[in-house]
C-alpha cells in the first residue's frame, strides 16, 4: 500500500511510506474495531436485499476523520454512531489506517479538497490526511490513480455550494493463496433472490474443512486467504457466507466476523466449493443513512464542525461507490467514500457600509507609487456635469 499527503503519514492522498499499527492501548483499539463492526451491523440492513457492495470501514474512516473536527451535539451524536470520541478520533483514524496499511496488497488514502480554510489544529492532528484547494479535475484524477481505475471519478457532484469534500479510498488487488483452476470453471445454475434461474460461470475447487465453519443462524462461512506478495505482511482474508434462504443479508454478512468461539466446525475432511465468478458495482447515497444511524445534526444548520474550519459547515452529502471482482486467480475491490459539506448556517449577510458623496468632498490624484499628490481637488459647490464619457474617449484619457 502506498500513501501520502501534503505532509506524511498513514492516510495520505498519494503514494508514500508504510506505517505499522501501534502506540495505542489494546483496550482503546478494541473499542475502535468494535465501532467499525457495530456501524456495519446497523448500516447493512439499510441496504435491503438487492445487490450491493459497501465498505463499512471506508464509511467509518471518512466519518471519523470528519468527527475529529466536530463539537457539541454534533460530536456527541457522531461519538455514539462511530464509537469514538472527537478527542480521540484523529488517533483512531491514524491507527486504523496503519492497520490497513499493514495488510498486504491493500491500499488506503484520505484527502480533503476545500474552498474554505482548515483549522491548523485539525490538520496537525491528522497529518496523514492531505489537503488541497478545490479542483474537481484533480479530485477525479486522484480517485482514478488511487483505485487503479476501478473507480473513475468522485461519486458525487461538486457544485458551487460545495465548500469541502473529504474523500476516503480503500483498494485491494490480491491473488488467492490457492487459485481456482480455470479448467474446472463451468456453467452452473444460480437461483437469484427473485427466483430467476440462470447458468453462470462457476469456479470449483476443494479446500480443507478447517477453512469452513457454521456460524450462528446456520450461516456457512468459507475462509479464503490471499497470497502474500511481501514477506512479513499478513494477507487479506476473504470470507464467503451462505445463509438460510430467507436470512437477511445483514445477518449473513455479520457472520463473517463472528468470533471463533461462535464457530461450529464442519464434520468433514474437505469442502467441495462451487463459487460463481462475479463483478459487482454499486453507488450508495448514504446521506440519509447518517441521520438514520444516529447523527442527524451534522446534516443541519445546527451542525458544529468548528474544529475543522472557522467557516460554519454542515454535511450535505455522503456517497460511496464500491466495486468488487472475484475470479479464478484472485479478488479486486475498491471503495471511494465522499463527504461533501456546505455552509452550516446561512451565509452571513454581506456587510455594506454606505459611502455617498452627496455633500462637499475632496479627492487626490497620486503617482503610481501612491506617494506624490499630483492633483488635489475639493468639490464644495454643486458639481458641474461634464457629460457622459463617450466610447473611444479612453484612448486619449479624456472624460
Amino acid at each position: 500500500m502506498r500513501r501520502t499527503v501534503s505532509g506524511t503519514g498513514g492516510t495520505g492522498g498519494s503514494p508514500g511510506a508504510r506505517g505499522e499499527p501501534g502506540g495505542c492501548p489494546e483496550s482503546e483499539t478494541a473499542g475502535w474495531v468494535r465501532g467499525v463492526r457495530e456501524l456495519a451491523e446497523r448500516w447493512l440492513p439499510l441496504a435491503g436485499r438487492g445487490d450491493f457492495v459497501l465498505s463499512p470501514a471506508g464509511l467509518w474512516l471518512a466519518l471519523a476523520a470528519l468527527s475529529a473536527g466536530a463539537r457539541g451535539d454534533t460530536a456527541a451524536e457522531l461519538r455514539r454512531m462511530l464509537g469514538v470520541d472527537a478527542a480521540e478520533a484523529a488517533r483512531a483514524v491514524a491507527w486504523t489506517a496503519a492497520t490497513l496499511d499493514a495488510t498486504d496488497a491493500l491500499r488506503h488514502a484520505t484527502r480533503i479538497w476545500s474552498r474554505v480554510p482548515l483549522e491548523q489544529a485539525y490538520t496537525e492532528a491528522l497529518p496523514g490526511v492531505g489537503s488541497a484547494p478545490m479542483d474537481v479535475a484533480a479530485v477525479d484524477a486522484w480517485v482514478r490513480e488511487v483505485t487503479h481505475g476501478m473507480v473513475e471519478r468522485l461519486p458525487l457532484r461538486v457544485t458551487d455550494e460545495t465548500l469541502l469534500v473529504l474523500v476516503d479510498a480503500l483498494v485491494l488487488t490480491a491473488r488467492w493463496a490457492e487459485p481456482f483452476p480455470g479448467a474446472a470453471t463451468r456453467p452452473r445454475d444460480f437461483t437469484a433472490g427473485d427466483g430467476t434461474v440462470r447458468a453462470v460461470p462457476t469456479m470449483h475447487r476443494g479446500f480443507p474443512a478447517g477453512q469452513a465453519w457454521t456460524a450462528p443462524g446456520g450461516v456457512r462461512v468459507l475462509d479464503l486467504p490471499c497470497a502474500p506478495a511481501e514477506p512479513g505482511r499478513p494477507p487479506a482474508r476473504v470470507r464467503f457466507a451462505l445463509g438460510p434462504p430467507d436470512a437477511p443479508p445483514a445477518d449473513v454478512l455479520a457472520a463473517t466476523w463472528a468470533p471463533p468461539a461462535a464457530r461450529t466446525p464442519i464434520e468433514a475432511d474437505r469442502v467441495a466449493v462451487a463459487l460463481p465468478r462475479l463483478a459487482l458495482r454499486t453507488t450508495r447515497d448514504a446521506t440519509d443513512d447518517v441521520a438514520s444511524l444516529g447523527a442527524p445534526t451534522v446534516l443541519t444548520e445546527a451542525a458544529d464542525l468548528g474544529g475543522l474550519s472557522p467557516v460554519p459547515l454542515a454535511l450535505s452529502q455522503a456517497v460511496q461507490e464500491s466495486v468488487v471482482r472475484v475470479a479464478e486467480q484472485g479478488v479486486e475491490a475498491a471503495a471511494v467514500t465522499a463527504l461533501a459539506t456546505r455552509f452550516g448556517a446561512p451565509p452571513p449577510p454581506e456587510r455594506v457600509e454606505p459611502l455617498t458623496f452627496d455633500r462637499p468632498f475632496g479627492f487626490t490624484v497620486l503617482d503610481g507609487a501612491g506617494m506624490l499628490p499630483l492633483f488635489t481637488a475639493w468639490q464644495s459647490g454643486v458639481p458641474e456635469d461634464p457629460g457622459a464619457s463617450r466610447e473611444g474617449d479612453e484612448s486619449r484619457g479624456a472624460p
